[in-house]
Formats: structure tokens, sequence, C-alpha cells
């Protein structure tokens, strides 16, 4: 009999801790088995090139309503001792090649996780879908649904193959689709099983007094069947201005419930550093478009400003584990960051870059301020220079498909025609790797699937999955 993968990660835990509790461990040191609830493990994968490399996994057990469990006893194993073996204090040493699994188990729970050892394998795309109209923005329903914003100002769902298109739903709102602007990010609620409601951002055009200007504005509405109900602007951008760029921006759910919101400077520059509005920040809310009362909350600020300094965001991500807030934005002739957003923190924009501005000579003098962002300001994490590559939408990776991926950065890009993944030891740059620049496209957005593979838009209107050669 031949066992999936998959099958032995979800069978193998539970026949160990079963073999433990009716034989028991003469090992471990007892353990009040009926307050461990949970255990999980870090790393959620691991991928090693060769015989004699390791990599250490942490075990966190968890009481039943939660809380840490610091002194409670795991016991590891390894599936298969002739890929890796396991000490008791979790260090995995490779002793072959191949995949297999290491085991925790505290009490009657258990976790594990998969371990390669050899080359990875490639990454390769394959189209699903073309003919999309400017597509800007993926989210995923519950039940596999795709759900698409395209930037003249409706949404299209996809099959769960994403290789048909179920539905069109034009936006119920006005869209300024001039420009950068149009119909833009959009995501399901964490309770969409409940609620059933998704939330989108779009260049709003102004009315009355404000006819001639534009701003990004937050709708949300129920989406029931294939038609959208109770439809509301929860949130507007301040103040609308002339121009048609620079409107950032991405939504991202936090784990207790708020939503970030990444606006631009609608290519004016000084208002990223003007505390009485809201362009050039990236801004926390409520989904009904409260303010949540432990935002930062300078003085003279909008009680909504989460951070400031910003140019153009268009690519946010929370990053597992810590959920910390990341963002890629464009800079100017080159300059793009990819910054860690802090509550409260000011990243610099426009008073500092690495990038220069538009048309200067290609070298270092012309950096804005210098290019330095510290003390004043806060340093990005990487940045890219001479040239800009206009990062877009972004993730960090956690799923099991890709464990030589695991807690990357990756983003599209525009000008640059092709997808960047970004490795990270705790908060700082360790490699970057350009990748699928032959596909020549610019890439809109990028999207983590609930089946772990990765998938992109591009604006020639092409959906594309990350997969396996």
């Amino acid at each position: 009999m031949t066992l999936s993968a998959n099958a032995l990660r979800a069978g193998f835990p539970v026949l160990f801790a079963g073999l433990l509790a009716s034989c028991g461990d003469p090992s471990s040191t007892d353990v009040d088995t009926g307050a461990v609830g949970s255990i999980s493990l870090s790393p959620p994968s691991a991928v090693m090139s060769a015989a004699g490399d390791t990599v250490r996994f942490t075990a966190t057990v968890s009481d039943q309503t939660g809380v840490v469990l610091p002194d409670a006893s795991v016991t590891w194993s390894s599936i298969d001792a002739g890929v890796v073996v396991v000490s008791d204090d979790g260090l995995v040493t490779a002793t072959g090649i191949g995949t297999t699994f290491v085991s925790a188990v505290s009490g009657s729970v258990s976790d594990s996780v998969p371990v390669t050892v050899g080359p990875a394998p490639t990454p390769v795309t394959a189209e699903l879908l073309s003919g999309l109209s400017s597509p800007w923005g993926i989210a995923q329903l519950p039940d596999g649904r795709f759900l698409i914003s395209q930037k003249g100002g409706s949404f299209v769902v996809l099959a769960s193959s994403g290789q048909s298109v179920l539905a069109t739903i034009p936006a119920p709102f006005a869209v300024e689709s001039g420009g950068q602007g149009g119909l833009l990010d959009v995501v399901a609620d964490p309770d969409f099983d409940q609620n059933s409601k998704i939330y989108w951002t779009y260049s709003e055009p102004g009315v009355g007094a404000e006819a001639g200007l534009y701003g990004t504005a937050v709708a949300a509405a129920t989406l029931v069947g294939n038609a959208l109900q109770d439809e509301e602007v929860i949130y507007r951008q301040h103040p609308k201005t002339g121009g048609r760029g620079h409107y950032g921006s991405r939504l991202v759910f936090r784990a207790d419930g708020t939503l970030f919101v990444t606006l631009g400077d609608k290519q004016l520059g000084s208002p990223a550093q003007d505390t009485t509005g809201t362009l050039g920040k990236v801004v926390r809310i409520n989904p009904d478009g409260s303010v949540p009362a432990d935002n930062p909350r300078r003085p003279g600020w909008p009680p909504e400003i989460w951070s400031l300094g910003h140019r153009n965001p268009q690519g946010a991500a929370l990053r597992p584990g810590t959920g910390d807030l990341w963002v890629v934005e464009h800079g100017p002739q080159g300059g793009d960051e990819l910054n860690r957003v802090v509550a409260g923190a000011n990243y610099g924009w426009p008073a500092v870059s690495y990038g220069c501005p538009y048309g200067s000579p290609v070298g270092d003098a012309c950096r804005i301020g210098g290019g330095t962002h510290a003390p004043g300001y806060v340093e990005p994490v990487s940045y890219w220079v001479p040239v800009s590559v206009a990062p877009a939408g972004r993730i960090i990776y956690d799923g099991d498909r890709f464990p030589q991926w695991q807690d990357d950065v990756i983003f599209g890009t525009l000008a640059g025609t092709a997808i960047w993944r970004v490795s990270l030891v705790g908060d700082v740059e360790s490699t970057r790797e350009e990748l699928f620049a032959d596909l020549g496209e610019r890439i809109r957005d990028v999207h983590q699937g609930l089946d772990g593979w990765i998938y992109f838009v591009t604006d020639s209107g092409r959906f594309i999955q990350i997969r396996h050669s």
C-alpha cells in the first residue's frame, strides 16, 4: 500500500500518540495530560540540501484555554530515520535524501511537519485563464472560488479551479478608472462563512464641491449568490485631490478583526508627512469604518492613522507567526521599499529615499535626502536601486507546497515584469531572487491559495498558478 504525504502527515501523529498512550514513554517527565489542549511546531516545514544539514524545530504546548505550558514534556520522533533524525530538543539532522515528517507529542496531542532533504521541486507557471480585463486584486472564498477585481469597475467570480468564469458583478459605486485609478483591492471577511461580506478599495470621484477631485475609498457588501447586497462606503481617504495616480491600495485583515488600508500620496509627495490628512498613510479601521481605540492617536492626527511617510504602497500582508504588517511600495527613480510597518512610525517619504528624482543620472549622489533614513525615519528592510521594479501585490508564504519558501516575502512587479522572492532572517533580508521574468508580464497581485499553491494576475488579463514542474 502506498500512502500520500498528506495521508502520512494526517495519520502518523495520531498513531504515534496512541502508541505512547498505550505503551508509555519512560524517558518523558509525567505531564498532566488533561491540561494539554494543543501543540504546534515552528517552522511549519523545512528543506535541507544534503545529509548533515540541520534545522531546529520548536514546540509550543498550550492548555485547552490557549495558555502556553512552558514546562510541558514533548517527545520528538521522525517517521523515517533514513531521511532525518531528531533529538530530544527538536534538532533535526539530515541523514539521507527524501521527504518525511517530524512529529512532536505532548500528552495525548500531537503535531507534525514535513521535512525534505535534497533538491526542492522546481516551481513553474501554468496559465489557468486569460481574457480578464486589467485584473487588480485576488480574494478567495472559503469554498475555493476566486473573486477578482477588474480595474474598469467589476468583479469576476472564478471556479475553484481558476479555469472558468462563473459570474461578472458590477461594482455598485462609481469608479474613476482613469490613470492609475479603478476598482482596486478586494478581500473576503475572515468570518465570510457567517456573514458573506467582502470589502474592496476603489478610486472614488468627488461630487459637488469635490467634483474633479479623487481619493481612495473602502466599501463593503454582502455577496449573495452572484449579487452584492447591503453595499456601503465605510471609509474615505481625505482630502480628495486632483490627479489620478498613487491611490495605493491594499486591504489586510488583522487577527483581531481590524482592517489595515494602505493609501498612496496621490503623486503629491508632501502630504505623506501632513498629519492632518491620510494621503501617504497606512490606516487601521474596524470593519464598520469606526476607529479602534488602540490606534497610535498622536495629537493632531486623524485617529485612523497607523503609520505615515509612504509613497504608493501597493502590496501588503501580515507575517505569519508575528501578525506584523509588511508592505512594499513604489519609490521614485529607484528606491522601491520593503517595510515592516510599526504603529506610529514614519517611513520618510518624501524627505528621504534611496531613489532619485525622475531623470537624474544613475548613481548614489542623487538620492533624495541622502538616502539614509535613520535616525529620523525608519529604514526600509530592503530597497531596489538604481531603477524601480514597481512592486505590487504580495504575500508572505506559509503553505506546504513550497517548503523552501517558508516565511519568504513574494510579490509581483509592474515595471520589473517579474516576481521577487525575499528571504528573511528575523526582520533582515538574507537573500533575494527574481522569478519568472521570462513571462515579460506586469504582475499586479499575488495570492496564496487555500491549497497552498501560489496564484497571480497580470495586467494583460492572465490568471496564472505557480506549481511544481
